[in-house]
């Protein structure tokens, strides 16, 4: 069993020193120079190459990798939105109770992502929807880039005037403009701790979008502001306030090396516990649960269903003051590089764990095989959702479990059956 580090594009020597004596640990080294690789590490830009037509690259069966070829149509910020609103519109038209809406046609089990449009694409309707509330706050992210870069707050529409369209010309305003922007309602009611914003990240691994099995990593964490969080608007630019990322944060006067304003997934949820309650605790996580699922079956049809493939996702979650968990975006390259000892190992098991599930035992691949490991090498995996299992069990029924509800004995797996339990939101 070979990987093929020489030839990957490595983000930091953190992250390549992690995953190489993760591959030593293994026994997965390199013997000999003219020896073929069989493991891929690779970056999103690799992947592209690899899939690519023009290149005539074809994998054995002993060859798989950490992406699907086009992962872009779930971790784009726009094709994201755009395959989530068009997943809804097909199950309404399908009449699923999915799709059902409050008498403000809001979508009551689908409303999980903020209000969003593409610019300068759709400038207008945009214009539109934020004559309805002036007031209202507004965040732009360009599609293409991550770790905060190029994004900035927004609550009046001359701020943006380069993204609109000339109605003499109909050529953009701006050269600028040409660069794809998502704009979306800002969620200016955050959960708050401590008086600092903060949001989730959560690990989900994908062994195969059809049938759809997926996994939920134990161990995400909470990435905290460093400035403590005020909707005023003189503090728009302030992106200490308003940004989660550590790639923003760290460079802040009050970041702290030691923690690096981190907090595990199970310290939130006792704190949780102990200050809203046990139950609306486990109500908030079945949600995300659920939000999880319902963004990987939106993508599912679209999405290259290579059987050479894995992908461990970084989902972004916030969560409001009401505890509605909102989706923000899907990470294809989430971080890999430590910024605390706990961070470090955290990420050390993440890629034991994940590498436990795509290759079994640390046998030789094949991507022949059905890609549902035994329980005992998940980890500090679990199973959120498994397609197949759950359609002959009888228990998917288009997923009609509403999110939020205690599971019935139809909906789940007993605990005490010795079972893994599928879903808790079902």
């Amino acid at each position: 069993f070979r990987i093929m580090a020489g030839k990957v594009k490595w983000v930091t020597d953190i992250e390549k020193s992690v995953l190489i004596n993760n591959f030593e640990k293994r026994g997965w080294v390199q013997v000999a120079e003219n020896e073929d690789w069989n493991f891929y590490w690779m970056s999103v830009q690799t992947i592209r190459n690899v899939f690519s037509v023009e290149t005539g690259y074809r994998l054995s069966d002993d060859q798989i990798v950490n992406h699907f070829p086009n992962h872009y149509e779930l971790t784009r910020k726009d094709l994201m939105v755009k395959n989530i609103k068009r997943y809804r519109k097909e199950l309404e038209k399908e009449g699923s109770p999915l799709a059902e809406k409050d008498e403000n046609g809001k979508y009551i089990y689908l409303d999980f992502v903020p209000v969003t449009f593409m610019l300068p694409a759709d400038y207008n309707l945009f214009v539109e929807e934020f004559r309805k509330n002036p007031s209202s706050t507004w965040i732009m992210k360009p599609c293409g880039k991550a770790q905060g870069k190029g994004i900035f707050l927004i609550n009046k529409l001359s701020q943006i005037k380069k993204w609109s369209r000339d109605s003499k010309t109909s050529s953009f305003v701006s050269q600028s403009s040409k660069e794809a922007y998502v704009i979306s309602l800002y969620i200016n009611n955050p959960l708050l701790i401590g008086g600092k914003k903060f949001d989730l990240r959560l690990y989900v691994l994908v062994s195969t979008y059809r049938p759809l099995r997926c996994y939920m990593y134990k161990l995400g964490f909470c990435r905290f502001c460093t400035v403590k969080y005020t909707p005023s608007t003189s503090e728009l630019d302030n992106m200490f306030v308003h940004l989660t990322n550590v790639a923003i944060q760290k460079h802040g006067d009050d970041y702290n090396h030691i923690h690096g304003g981190k907090w595990t997934v199970s310290n939130l949820r006792l704190y949780l516990e102990s200050t809203r309650g046990k139950e609306v605790t486990n109500k908030l996580f079945d949600e995300i649960h659920w939000i999880i699922v319902q963004s990987l079956k939106a993508v599912a049809p679209v999405m290259n269903n290579d059987k050479h493939c894995f992908e461990c996702y970084g989902y972004d979650i916030i969560i409001d003051d009401k505890l509605k968990p909102w989706l923000i975006e899907v990470n294809a390259s989430p971080s890999l590089t430590s910024s605390t000892a706990n961070d470090r190992i955290l990420k050390y098991n993440l890629i034991n764990d994940t590498l436990n599930i795509a290759v079994p035992n640390g046998e030789i691949p094949d991507c022949k095989w059905n890609k549902s490991p035994p329980k005992e090498v998940l980890g500090n995996y679990e199973v959120l959702y498994d397609e197949e299992m759950a359609q002959s069990d009888g228990t998917d029924r288009d997923l009609r479990g509403r999110p939020g509800q205690s599971p019935g004995v139809k909906g789940s797996r007993a605990r005490d059956s010795g079972k893994p339990v599928l879903t808790t939101w079902k």
